[in-house]
Parts: structure tokens; C-alpha cells; sequence
């Protein structure tokens, strides 16, 4: 079977490498892919933001199955272009990838099918916008309605923040994805993410997973791609996360109805309040980075779940999990999620890999004229480290962020450490 993954991160990386170690034995391409893929499949250079041009080459090049990573594809509509041509895909057609696409799509399904989230306004009007933050105050999140590369939400502790937040929205800072701006309840409690597979019929959820999304340590700083991640999160009881689960199936129920008919990933951004789980935001893709300590904890064959998700089988699978934990940490270019400088020559990746449990997804790499390996992206590597315990996947993890190196190279010191000392009763 000849696969073309299409994307280039960390989480495309994590996909290439479960799919390799396939029994199926599968070809791998990857488009564009990174220094990392390029070690272990086949790079290809391929325009991720034009669908007809994806659907082309995969016709010319006769490929068996296409699996996307990233959200703009998805909803740009590659997998529409794909599936008219009778190619099995995995991932959301653009009408269920409005759920990631679109806030206001997201709110607006969520309100009819009594799916339980924050209290919100959408609007393109500054004026309405002010009204409402008048009138509810602070603290308030505000949200860019399209994608915004995981950049486009400000939580407002103050109404002159939100205000603020307002005005760049409207005014064009996150360009088309900020024509309308989506305010939303402030809501407390713990964070999880739970992503599931889904057919548009069963759903099968993953490990609970916790991204860190703040840049610097004890989550001060701007709002990032993400900056590490653990799974499975020790702190989550079986009722939680059975409500948690319900939320996901009553979401695809939700789509059905509407007459979308969701296959791929669908990953539920969730917040633990006094009243239960609550969503607060819907991805339409394998989050990164949570893909990267997700798939190195899956037992069943990737490639069997993925195409049973594309046809419409997905009952026939059961997801078997390793037992143990994982933690990645992403070490990024400084200045990231702001301007950045590229080309570093990383080193120290050989010994990091050594240590046993330890695997390095490459995430913004490039081969350079010599061949070194350099960096080319703000986020840069995750470091992901799986053993029996949390403290040892957490232990391993950053003994191996301590072998690498490249100029500027930043990282968050306390991941997973919160949930560590709440799982010692600390």
C-alpha cells in the first residue's frame, strides 16, 4: 500500500513513524514533511493549500490512501477533492472541518444539540462586541472564529485586555480568521483533551492527553502551539471521563443530523468545571502535540484503525493501549510563538534517543546544503519519553532535552509537573 501523510510537524513525524511499524508493511511519503520524516520515508514537495493540486498528484503517483494532518487542508477541502476521485481518505470533509474552521459553527452546534459549553456572543461588530463585554465583564475569552494556528484566543482577565483583544481581532491581526469574533464565558476548572476516532458512527476514544499551551513555566506567557503534553492524565476518574466520552458521541450524533457525516479525528478540548465537563473548543485533526505521546502508547496496528475509520468499519476495531505513561516536551527556536530565527544546526539527537523509552519527533527541521540537521520552524522537537510510571516517562523525558542542543533553544521545565505532585498528594 502506497500512503501519503500531508503535513510536515511533530505530529505528522508520530504519524509516518506508527505507520511504518505497520505488519502491512505500507510505502510512506510525506508532504511536505521535515528533517525527521525525510530520515525514515520519502519527502515530497507538495502545496498543502491546494487541494485540486493534492487530489492531482495523488492520482498521478497512484496513491492508495491519504492521511491529513494539519486543519487547513481539511478545511480547505482536500478531502472532499479526494474522496470525488474515489480515494480512501482519512479526515473530515470541509463540512465537518468546520467544527475546528469555525468557531461560531462550533458554538452555534453545540447550542442546538444541547451540547454543554460556555455562554458566548458572535459578532463582526466592535461596537456590539463592547456592549457585551460591558455588560459581563472580566475575566471573558475572545476568540478569533477562524483558524489562527492556536494564536487566535486571548483569555481577558481585565475588560481593557478584552477590549484590546477586540479591536486586533476585528482589525485584521489574525487576517480572514478574525472577521468575526466569538466572546466567550470564562470557565474554571482543569483542562483535558480527549481526541477519538470516529466513522460518523462509533466513536472510539483515545488516552486522555494534557497539552501546555502557555510559552514559558507555570503557564505565564503568550498562548502557543503547544509546549508539551502527557497522557494518559493521571487525575481523570473513569465517571469523567465517561461524560467526557458521551460529549464526543453526542457531537458525531449532532453532525449526523445535520446531515454531515464525520470521519477522522475528532478531538474534544474539554474543561473540568464544578458541573462537569464543558467544551471549550473542537479540533477536526490529531492535535499537536498530542499525537506524539498518543500513537507511541497504541498498541493496535495505526494503519488498520485508520483505513477502518475512511470506509465506515470502524466498529470492527478494538483499540488496545500499552500500559505506562508518556510526556513530550517541545523545545522551540527562541522567540517562538513570535519572530524567529531558522537554520541552527541541532546536535545531540543520537544520545537523547539512547535512553531507553526516548523517541525525538522532529517538528520544524530541515536538511541543509551539507545535509546537517537545522532548524526550521518555532517549534522545533518533541521530546517524547514513554515508561511504566509518570515520573519516569517526566524523568526521561527531560534527561533527554538535556543531550540536545541548537542556538536559542527554549523549553518549558514543568511539564507534567503539576498533575505529578497532584498524583503524590503534594
Amino acid at each position: 500500500m502506497r500512503i501519503l501523510v500531508l503535513g510536515g510537524g511533530g505530529r505528522e513525524h508520530a504519524i509516518v513513524t506508527s505507520l511504518l511499524a505497520s505488519p502491512h508493511a505500507p510505502q510512506v511519503v510525506c508532504a511536505p514533511g521535515n528533517g525527521g520524516t525525510a530520515r525514515i520515508a520519502a519527502n515530497v514537495n507538495i502545496t498543502e493549500g491546494d487541494p485540486a493540486f493534492v487530489a492531482e498528484w495523488v492520482q498521478a503517483h497512484a496513491v492508495d490512501f491519504v492521511v491529513i494532518g494539519p486543519e487547513g487542508p481539511l478545511v480547505m477541502g482536500t478531502a472532499d477533492f479526494l474522496a470525488a476521485d474515489g480515494v480512501p481518505v482519512f479526515g473530515p470533509e470541509a463540512a465537518g472541518a468546520q467544527l475546528e474552521g469555525s468557531k461560531a459553527f462550533a458554538k452555534d452546534l453545540m447550542e442546538r444539540h444541547g451540547i454543554p459549553t460556555g455562554s458566548y456572543l458572535v459578532t463582526g461588530s466592535e461596537a456590539e462586541a463592547r456592549e457585551y463585554l460591558k455588560a459581563h465583564g472580566a475575566p471573558i475569552v475572545v476568540k478569533a472564529d477562524g483558524l489562527a494556528a492556536g494564536k487566535g484566543v486571548t483569555v481577558a482577565m481585565t475588560l481593557a485586555e478584552a477590549e484590546q483583544a477586540v479591536t486586533e481581532t476585528l482589525d485584521g491581526k489574525f487576517g480572514d480568521a478574525g472577521l468575526l469574533v466569538v466572546l466567550e464565558e470564562y470557565l474554571e476548572g482543569p483542562e483535558c483533551s480527549l481526541l477519538a476516532f470516529t466513522d460518523g458512527t462509533t466513536v472510539l476514544p483515545m488516552l486522555t492527553a494534557q497539552d501546555h499551551k502557555r510559552a514559558f513555566d507555570d503557564d505565564q506567557g503568550p498562548n502557543t502551539g503547544g509546549m508539551g503534553v502527557y497522557a494518559p492524565v493521571p487525575t481523570i476518574d473513569d465517571a469523567t471521563l465517561a461524560e467526557m466520552v458521551a460529549i464526543l458521541e453526542k457531537t458525531v450524533a449532532a453532525l449526523r443530523a445535520d446531515g454531515i457525516e464525520y470521519r477522522g479525528v475528532l478531538y474534544g478540548g474539554f474543561i473540568l468545571t464544578d458541573e462537569g465537563p464543558k467544551v471549550l473548543e473542537y479540533n477536526a485533526r490529531f492535535g499537536d502535540p498530542e499525537t506524539q505521546v498518543l500513537l507511541p502508547l497504541l498498541k493496535t496496528d495505526l494503519l488498520d484503525v485508520l483505513l477502518a475509520t475512511a470506509e465506515g468499519r470502524l466498529s470492527e476495531i478494538e483499540l488496545e493501549w500499552r500500559d505506562g505513561f508518556a510526556v513530550s516536551v517541545v523545545l522551540a527556536s527562541d522567540g517562538y510563538p513570535g519572530a524567529y530565527r531558522t537554520g541552527k544546526t541541532i546536535t545531540g539527537l543520537d544520545e537523547a534517543a539512547a535512553i531507553e523509552g526516548v523517541t525525538i519527533f522532529h517538528a520544524g527541521t530541515a536538511l541543509d546544503a551539507n545535509g546537517e540537521l537545522v532548524t526550521a520552524g518555532g517549534r522545533v522537537l518533541n521530546v517524547t519519553a514513554v515508561a511504566p510510571t509518570f515520573a519516569e516517562a517526566r524523568d526521561r523525558a527531560y534527561r533527554a532535552v538535556d543531550c540536545i542542543y541548537f542556538e536559542g533553544m527554549h523549553f518549558r521545565t514543568d511539564i507534567g509537573l503539576r498533575a505529578l505532585r497532584s498524583a503524590d498528594g503534594a
